[in-house]
């Protein structure tokens, strides 16, 4: 069974600032905020939220359809993904537009400031997948234009594929009913707790009030770990959650947080295919996030699974 993963396909300039970026910042003087951040350190990569989930998946040996969008200037990357063994058969190219860009600025507290121009993904389209869907056992929603991820979940919901609704960075670009529709129709929400955050506030929701449109809530913390809210079993008190804390795990060395996310959003959607727990799922992540962070680029060139599973 394959894992359909739909997000964006990007490039990435990381950049690296000595220093903490809210030092730098003056709260009495946000209004006329204007800064300027020397990095000494920058790099080019491959990346994007469908690329980054996808790669790891077939890291794991998974099957990923990806389905996004590139620009005049993917056909470097769709070759580098292809010959990862990652289908390309549902990206579209498009020639007016270039490949979605982001610009990730991380300081030595790991804060990170991100800018992304999105490119051809902004003028993307939902494929036909009638003829996938006897294969796919789950689907991740990452961010991406949010036209073509509604359409996602959409398509997704009329066709009962289980889907895990990432909502990334982009929970202001949603309407507090879209919002709704889009956790409703899920098996489970993932976010870090800056966008659970945000989710909450604009869904004036609670984690029991979640819980109520979904199976499971997932919050990650960086370097903390994850959380895991599930619904109560009968026996547990009705309307509460069940609350699974689940550790980090510490990497060899730290290189760059970016992309640790991606990679633990698919080491948990394979324990969710798998048919694992949600805490044995969450721990897959763990390990996947802790690999990802030991590497500069968002994607890792190799993979020892014993040492995953080990880990």
């Amino acid at each position: 069974m394959r894992i359909l993963v739909t997000g964006s396909i990007a490039y990435d300039l990381l950049l690296t600032y000595d220093g903490s970026f809210p030092a730098a910042i003056d709260p009495a003087h946000l209004e006329e905020l204007s800064v300027a951040f020397v990095t000494p350190h920058f790099a080019r990569h491959h990346g994007g939220t469908g690329a980054n989930i996808a790669w790891n998946l077939r890291l794991m040996n998974q099957d990923p359809l990806l389905v996004g969008t590139v620009g005049r200037d993917g056909g470097e990357y769709l070759a580098l993904l292809r010959e990862r063994g990652i289908p390309t058969d549902y990206v579209e190219t498009l020639e007016k537009h270039v490949t979605s860009t982001a610009i990730v600025a991380t300081d030595d507290e790991e804060h990170q400031i991100t800018f992304y121009h999105p490119g051809a993904d902004s003028a993307g389209s939902w494929p036909d997948l009638n003829e996938e869907r006897e294969s796919l056992a789950y689907a991740i929603i990452s961010p991406r234009d949010v036209r073509v991820k509604l359409q996602a979940l959409q398509w997704c919901q009329q066709y009962r594929v289980p889907y895990v609704f990432d909502p990334g960075q982009q929970v202001m670009a949603y309407g507090e009913d879209e919002l709704r529709r889009a956790v409703t129709g899920s098996a489970g929400v993932i976010a870090n707790a800056y966008e659970w955050g945000l989710l909450a506030e604009k869904m004036q929701a609670s984690t029991d009030d979640v819980l109520e449109m979904t199976p499971f809530l997932v919050v990650t913390h960086g370097e903390q770990g994850l959380t895991v809210y599930k619904r109560a079993g009968k026996a547990k008190i009705a309307g509460k959650a069940e609350t699974i804390v689940i550790p980090a795990c510490t990497p060899d060395r730290l290189v760059n947080p970016t992309g640790a996310g991606d990679a633990l959003r698919a080491g948990f959607i394979t324990g969710l295919a798998a048919n694992w727990t949600l805490e044995q799922a969450g721990r897959l992540g763990a390990a996947m996030g802790s690999f990802a962070v030991e590497c500069e680029g968002t994607l890792m060139d190799s993979l020892d699974l014993n040492e995953l599973l080990g880990r």
